[in-house]
């Protein structure tokens, strides 16, 4: 079987805990790679508009078909690791990643804007197996009782890779002479051909390494397999908590440079980007520091404080304060940070063989983040940009419901 070539069996004494030592650190630079990749999504959406002559509406699509892959690809990833374990199903999703990103040279070379959303369909089908298996096995990792602060830390590493992507794209992406499609895609080729060849060589390391096996841990919570998958409340709620988390996530980031021009009126859309960098410098320090605070903190507790907060804050932004409701916008990315990753940990804690099942369903929730944005702009057009704020609002109380539930657990 595969699951045997590619996972090693538990040690005995101290190994152990030097291997998962090993193993956390490898699977956290995966965090790191999705993050690069997401982080670059915003930043093509853009180029596009400008080199590819395609209008708004068009370059939604690009969000569309990176969630819409994560929906698709995440229940078959989970079968295939029950079968073949985590080990393999990070080599798959390195592997298509890595091709993904290799579809940019036809694409570029046509100037094909379908072939672009091919290309990060495909990528973001790796993605979903790499989240799939990374999320889950970074919680599995340890004692049970760390595990949503072991998630916390390689999800903080997440939000690096999102905040570095759109230096690199802004640098240069938009450093090219916009005369010709070509000239204008060159960059973009070459951007994407070097990540593959990161991807690649990240995958040759995986290969070469020996990883934990964790299946031991996953049978000894017993306790999981006397139920159904949907009867275990917690893994229920998460879901569900994760779909309008990620829902809010994606809008609050979406139309914050439109909301940012409008209530600070002395900001040009370039600046507004530059404010928008800080909150992901924010969002990316909030889960660092978050990390560290669970140390003290239950992150159940943290949860309610956290979603309490962004919910107070969201209410300054759908008010439209001048100047203040800005920074309380910006805020928000801050006590967004734990959120996922938080829930996630809790979503398929003690799951035990039906961890990757549950971790299947956690990242098909994902979904939630194609469809907020074209409601958010639904609202916005008919209404304005501060009130479509109020549906992030209604997501973040959503969560603190998921929290407050856990607590009382």
């Amino acid at each position: 079987m595969l699951a045997n070539k590619t996972e090693t069996r538990p040690y005995n004494g101290e190994k152990p805990k030097t291997n998962f030592r090993v193993a956390f650190t490898l699977v956290t630079t995966l965090f790191f790679l999705w993050g690069l990749s997401y982080g670059l999504l915003d930043v093509l959406n853009k180029h596009f508009q400008e080199v590819l002559h395609v209008n708004k509406a068009q370059s939604g699509l690009l969000q569309a078909a990176y969630f819409g892959a994560y929906f698709i690809i995440a229940l078959p990833a989970g079968f295939f690791m029950d079968r073949y374990g985590y080990k393999a199903g990070i080599l798959v999703g390195l592997c298509l990643y890595a091709l993904g990103a290799l579809l940019f040279v036809p694409a570029a070379a046509a100037s094909s804007f379908t072939m672009f959303l091919f290309a990060l369909f495909v990528i973001a089908l790796g993605l979903g197996c790499l989240e799939t298996a990374a999320n889950p096995y970074a919680t599995v990792l340890g004692e049970p009782s760390g595990a949503e602060r072991r998630l916390n830390l390689s999800q903080s590493f997440n939000g690096l890779g999102q905040f570095i992507g759109p230096i690199i794209g802004g640098s240069l992406f938009f450093s090219a002479q916009q005369g010709a499609a070509q000239d204008g895609l060159a960059s973009v080729k070459i951007t994407y051909v070097a990540i593959a060849v990161l991807v690649l060589l990240i995958a040759l390391l995986f290969g070469r390494t020996r990883l934990p096996d964790i299946r031991e841990q996953e049978s000894a919570q017993s306790q999981a397999l006397e139920k159904g998958l949907w009867q275990h409340k917690h893994f229920t709620g998460g879901v569900i908590a994760q779909f309008f988390y990620v829902a809010a996530q994606v809008g609050v980031g979406a139309f914050f440079i439109n909301y940012t021009t409008e209530h600070w009126h002395t900001l040009s859309n370039q600046n507004a980007s530059y404010l928008l960098s800080i909150g992901l410098i924010s969002f990316m320090v909030g889960r660092f520091f978050s990390t560290w605070l669970m140390s003290y903190v239950k992150p159940a507790k943290l949860l309610i404080i956290y979603s309490a907060i962004n919910i107070v804050l969201c209410g300054i932004v759908v008010v439209g304060i001048d100047n203040i409701s800005v920074i309380a916008l910006l805020a928000v990315f801050f006590f967004m940070s734990i959120m996922f990753p938080t829930i996630f940990a809790m979503g398929v804690k003690n799951m035990g063989s039906q961890t990757k099942r549950a971790s299947s369903l956690m990242i098909m929730a994902i979904v939630g983040g194609a469809i907020m944005p074209y409601l958010m702009g639904a609202i916005a057009d008919h209404y304005s940009t501060a009130f479509s704020y109020s549906l992030p609002l209604i997501c973040f109380a959503v969560v603190l419901v998921y929290g407050i539930r856990q607590r009382a657990q």
